[in-house]
């Protein structure tokens, strides 16, 4: 990846919008298409896939154009459904007016 500076802590929100976008892909994506998917900046981007990467969330491969790929590991497929799951267990909460 590009010597762009580390993120310190992620956005949750932007964090989601990730892992959502490559949950539901149904190949590795190239980073570019993942950008503009995540509606971000392509350096914020890259910062938050090293982050990632780096927490073994996602693997990056070359494709053969010389292009990068991103997908889910097995560990961020599990942390994306635990984050669904935490999602919907609190917006059925605030439905049913609990607190």
């Amino acid at each position: 990846m590009t010597d762009i500076s580390p993120i310190g802590r992620p956005d949750f929100i932007v964090l989601t919008r990730i892992l959502d976008r490559l949950w539901k892909a149904d190949c590795p994506l190239l980073r570019t298409h993942l950008q503009v998917a995540s509606n971000m900046s392509y350096d914020s981007l890259i910062k938050y896939l090293e982050w990632m990467k780096q927490r073994g969330l996602i693997i990056t491969t070359g494709d053969n154009n010389g292009h990068e790929r991103v997908a889910l590991t097995e560990k961020g497929r599990d942390a994306c459904s635990t984050i669904v799951v935490w999602i919907k267990n609190i917006i059925d909460e605030s439905s049913n007016g609990q607190h």
